[in-house]
């Protein structure tokens, strides 16, 4: 995907401030401890489309609005996934700002996670 350089700038700058975790070790992750939640923050088209199985959905555009809502544990590990990693390096980022300490962008995103054949469905 083409991105624009002031958003490239905006991820490169939060990716300074944030934890990121590969497929495998998201997939590592999650086996040791099922209650990590694995948070897709994509747009709901892009849900609606196809994601992890065991993943909640709480989009970009809402994230801040309703994360203390859906996890009100900032202690709660979780996880974050968009399409290729560059969104959720920014939800990583606000979710910080907001006193989540345990979160953490997946690396290569929702496409990372078909290439390494991750258990998909679509719909909800």
């Amino acid at each position: 995907m083409d991105h624009s350089p002031g958003f490239l700038n905006l991820v490169n700058d939060a990716k300074k401030r944030i934890s990121e975790v590969s497929v495998a070790e998201a997939r590592a992750r999650l086996a040791a401890n099922p209650k990590i939640v694995l948070l897709d923050v994509r747009e709901d088209h892009e849900w609606q489309a196809g994601h992890a199985v065991e993943a909640a959905h709480l989009s970009k555009g809402i994230l801040e609005r309703d994360l203390e809502k859906r996890f009100p544990d900032a202690k709660t590990q979780i996880i974050m996934y968009c399409g290729g990693g560059y969104r959720s390096a920014l939800t990583c980022d606000a979710a910080q700002q907001m006193g989540y300490r345990n979160v953490h962008s997946l690396i290569g995103g929702y496409r990372g996670m078909v290439a390494a054949g991750w258990p998909m469905k679509s719909g909800e």
